[in-house]
């Protein structure tokens, strides 16, 4: 029998402007244990604030929000995300660190043992396929897109995180190292186990990564369902529209 899910918004509401029509309308998912769920959709959708509803960064007008079996509106929000690996574009690596210092920013925070933390981050720069040795002192300047999306990967990882988000993390890559990224870090999660949300507008990247995919027109899911079902049964209207601009 399956435990309580990792994540759940339950009907929730945020409106940013008075008056105006809400970013998120009614939204309610839920994210199993284990599972990587995306969020896709067209810019303006809701895709993205309802990534930072679950880690507390935009406080909704109404609903409830559980993650990590927490009620996001009424705890320790630094706790919280400290238990939360997060992805970006870029990695979102800090210019002026090393790369082995990037990746163990968390564990520092969290007053790891120095030997304990530079362990952790060889051992995570091994996992997300780049030589360790070769990369520990370059400053992210000095690496590659993909090489920088995978250092930003292990830094999100780095404390044992039982969620990771991702907003439109692979965006920022060329076609080809997007899929090999993609790939690796597919195989990576299987292996790990590790609960993931993604958010994302690319079509193809959805149905690549995702064991569920929810797909978001103008702050309401418009279809949820496994990948297979959403390309080979997509709702007419919107869904069917947006996946036949996306798809050959």
């Amino acid at each position: 029998m399956e435990g309580p899910p990792v994540v759940a918004l339950s009907a929730v509401r945020k409106t940013f402007d008075k008056g105006g029509p809400p970013a998120l309308d009614g939204l309610t998912v839920s994210v199993p244990a284990g599972h990587v769920l995306v969020l896709l959709g067209t810019s303006g959708s809701g895709k993205t604030t309802a990534l930072k509803t679950i880690n507390g960064l935009v406080r909704p007008d109404a609903g409830e929000v559980r993650v990590l079996g927490e009620d996001v509106l009424n705890c320790d929000l630094v706790a919280l995300r400290r238990r939360i690996g997060y992805v970006i574009q870029e990695g979102g690596l800090l210019p002026h660190l090393p790369v082995l210092d990037n990746v163990v920013l968390v564990p520092r925070l969290l007053g790891w043992p120095i030997a304990r933390q530079v362990e952790r981050g060889m051992e995570l720069l091994r996992l997300v396929q780049l030589d360790a040795d070769a990369v520990r002192g370059r400053r992210p300047a000095d690496l590659s897109g993909g090489e920088r999306q995978r250092v930003g990967v292990a830094r999100a990882l780095a404390a044992h995180p039982p969620l990771l988000l991702m907003d439109e993390p692979f965006g920022a890559l060329d076609p080809l190292t997007r899929r090999r990224v993609q790939d690796d870090f597919k195989a990576l999660q299987a292996r790990l186990g590790i609960t993931v949300v993604v958010v994302t507008h690319d079509v193809p990247e959805a149905l690549r990564l995702a064991d569920e995919v929810v797909v978001l027109d103008r702050g309401r899911v418009a279809q949820q369902g496994p990948p297979a079902e959403i390309r080979g049964a997509p709702r007419p209207g919107f869904v069917q529209e947006f996946l036949a601009a996306a798809l050959p």
